[in-house]
């Protein structure tokens, strides 16, 4: 596992390189890094950080709409509380490190959705709602094959029961892995 690890590591860009460093960083000395913040990354966008480890998810933290000045900060805020925070998880220790697989991805804009034919799991992640209830399932997820399956996904998240009325609103992302 580590072996495939590293060859993923070699091809890592600046965005997965940015949440690594973070994950690494935080993880052995509990301190947030200030990260160089490039050209490409000055922009605000929601940004989610996932983090695998043998295949199987081991956290994921994110924010649809940007809440830091940039997306470096993004990143560096929404790796730490994957690795950290997620609380379907315990927290990732040192011991881990070398077995992660990461990925960034960068919301674009969201868009409301009229009519769910216009919904493709695979191109679009989706938001649901109902009152103050808000649900995200980010797009192309492995067993997600279906716009019912994506939409009864995101409800459960968010704890909205089947038969109440929902608001969709769609968004693609750039996926960096």
């Amino acid at each position: 596992m580590q072996e495939e690890v590293k060859k993923i590591k070699e091809h890592e860009d600046e965005y997965v390189r940015l949440a690594r460093t973070t994950i690494e960083h935080y993880v052995k000395e509990k301190v947030e890094i200030m990260p160089e913040v490039t050209e490409e990354m000055k922009r605000r966008a929601g940004v989610f950080v996932s983090i695998h480890e043998e295949g199987r998810l081991r956290g994921c933290i994110g924010t649809f709409m940007p809440v830091q000045d940039n997306i470096a900060l993004e990143i560096v805020h929404n790796a730490i509380s994957a690795c950290s925070e997620d609380p379907r998880f315990d927290p990732i220790t040192e011991e881990e490190l070398d077995n992660l697989i990461i990925s960034v991805d960068v919301l674009g804009e969201i868009e409301p959705v009229e009519d769910i034919s216009t919904l493709d799991p695979h191109i679009y992640g989706i938001i649901v709602s109902h009152g103050s209830k808000r649900g995200l399932l980010l797009p192309d997820l492995e067993g997600v094959d279906t716009v019912t399956d994506q939409i009864q996904i995101a409800c459960h998240k968010a704890g909205i029961h089947e038969g109440e009325k929902i608001k969709i609103e769609r968004f693609k992302v750039i996926r960096h892995d």
